[in-house]
């Protein structure tokens, strides 16, 4: 319903409109945080780590004959004459580029241009921005269409919302030729939106809903043909929330779809976000894999069971979760794993026993973070009705920050934690972990695509880990074992050791 009404608006603004409108789509910059990866890309000579799909998506809704113009600020300046020749300036952000945000939109306003603003940041926090002139929020599949009606009309409102969730087979190819792909390490789409579960400090599902939305397969294909026409052959990141959320048309339709578009396909690796009941499922796994997956990131959370029951996490209960992180890693997926330290139920042991499951585990890019309540979960309003909240949320996962009150004290939390990321991440423990994972993973064969950055970031890896490096016994550990042991490996263990700088420069930075 949505898509017919953006099509009526499209005719009527070319049809009607004299001059096209000239819309500016911009992206705010990125802190340095555990998932920006600056530290790493730098060894390949990148910019970013992914171009901003929810904009490229808005881009595609918008009428075919306006101009656009997309500039992320993590890649490229903003520049006068991009301001003096925008119409509007369209910004989508999340939580934690709330201060790029606002730095952008004063700019914005000092050269005159009117800001529409979209996207989680504002969604949750849109009345903390009053400079903005117009908010399409929640999901622009159908906010968006209302706003085009009005602006055309030449009355468009400042806020548009909306409670419903569109049905998201009618969304576009995103509009792919509008970023510079060169800049960045992966490219970013989606399957599904929607998660089934019902953790207390995700906002997934207040922002998403809980039943899963899903593209057909061919829009998968099509956006995947997209990006494979622009000359990509790096890794795709699907940035569904749980991508098997759907099993039945994961099963069926997509994962059979991506396997037939793999055959004679160079590259192209593909990883995503998944709950651990995956490893329940070898058949899944199995199709996973023949379709070019190779990591999944799951929120392991806790090991500690009270925990896990206080937060809801009843997917990750009953279980051994190093064995099933293990039945993964064997069948072919590096898993990646978020940690959270912080709940009511943790006793003081609970950051030993965190580095015990990451270390035994081998998950090698751990993102441990304090608990944190965003707004709109069910973990928010218990923390507001026991008087509790404290602080803005930062939205960064790995910045010693929570916007709670802790029961186990304050002081108790930050000097646990700092000493947990600090450990996890010291080169001893970490290239420990790096092998633990490599005597387990059994990747899938995918026929790789040269590229001259990655040849050129061994060198430089060499240069700047394994001779100036403070870790480097255990670089020429790594090198050498995964040299004469895994050498299918190697250029995976240099990677995962270009990445562990990264880590240490962020947990560093944040907590000492």
């Amino acid at each position: 319903m949505a898509i017919g009404k953006l099509a009526e608006i499209n005719f009527q603004v070319e049809t009607k409109s004299k001059v096209t409108m000239k819309i500016l789509l911009v992206y705010p910059e990125f802190p340095d945080t555990f998932w920006s990866f600056k530290h790493a890309l730098k060894f390949i000579r990148k910019k970013a780590g992914s171009p901003p799909l929810g904009l490229l998506t808005v881009a595609a809704l918008l009428p075919d004959a306006w101009e656009k113009r997309l500039v992320d600020l993590n890649v490229i300046s903003l520049t006068h004459k991009d301001l003096a020749w925008a119409d509007y300036v369209f910004i989508s952000a999340m939580i934690v580029q709330r201060d790029a945000a606002r730095a952008l939109i004063a700019r914005c306003k000092q050269a005159g241009v009117k800001v529409v603003a979209g996207g989680p940041l504002f969604t949750m926090e849109y009345e903390q921005f009053p400079e903005v002139d117009h908010f399409v929020l929640n999901e622009a599949e159908l906010t968006l269409p209302l706003f085009l009606t009005d602006l055309t009309k030449g009355h468009a409102q400042p806020l548009y919302a909306t409670t419903e969730y569109p049905d998201i087979q009618q969304t576009p190819v995103p509009l792919w030729p509008l970023a510079d792909l060169k800049y960045y390490d992966t490219v970013s789409i989606q399957f599904s939106r929607g998660c089934p579960f019902s953790c207390d400090f995700c906002n997934v599902t207040s922002l998403l809903g809980h039943r899963p939305r899903t593209k057909t397969a061919t829009q998968i294909i099509s956006e995947l043909d997209s990006i494979y026409a622009l000359g990509w052959r790096q890794g795709i990141f699907f940035v569904d929330d749980n991508f098997i959320g759907n099993k039945k048309q994961i099963k069926s339709e997509v994962l059979p779809a991506l396997i037939e578009w793999r055959k004679g396909k160079r590259g192209m690796p593909f990883s995503t976000e998944a709950s651990i009941n995956l490893a329940d499922d070898p058949e899944l796994i199995s199709l996973m894999t023949q379709a070019g997956f190779t990591t999944v990131f799951v929120g392991i959370e806790t090991p500690n069971e009270d925990s896990l029951t206080e937060c809801s996490k009843n997917q990750n209960k009953d279980r051994d979760l190093v064995e099933s992180v293990k039945q993964l890693q064997r069948a072919g997926l590096q898993v990646q794993g978020g940690f959270i330290v912080g709940f009511d139920n943790d006793p003081p042991s609970i950051f030993q026993q965190q580095v015990d499951f990451i270390q035994k585990s081998g998950i090698v890019t751990a993102m441990v973070g304090l608990l944190q309540a965003p707004l709109g979960t069910r973990l928010y309003a218990r923390m507001q009705q026991e008087d509790r909240l404290m602080n803005d949320f930062s939205g960064d996962n790995v910045d010693g920050s929570t916007n709670i009150i802790p029961k186990m004290g304050a002081e108790a939390l930050r000097e646990g934690y700092r000493k947990l990321l600090g450990q996890i991440y010291a080169p001893q423990f970490y290239y420990e972990r790096v092998l633990t994972f490599l005597r387990e993973y059994h990747p899938p064969k995918i026929r790789s695509h040269p590229d001259p950055q990655y040849i050129l970031a061994l060198g430089r890896s060499i240069f700047h880990l394994g001779i100036r490096g403070v870790e480097r016994a255990q670089y020429w550990r790594l090198f050498f074992w995964t040299l004469f042991r895994r050498p299918r490996l190697f250029p995976l263990a240099i990677t995962l050791a270009i990445m562990g700088f990264h880590f240490r420069q962020v947990t560093k930075l944040h907590v000492g």
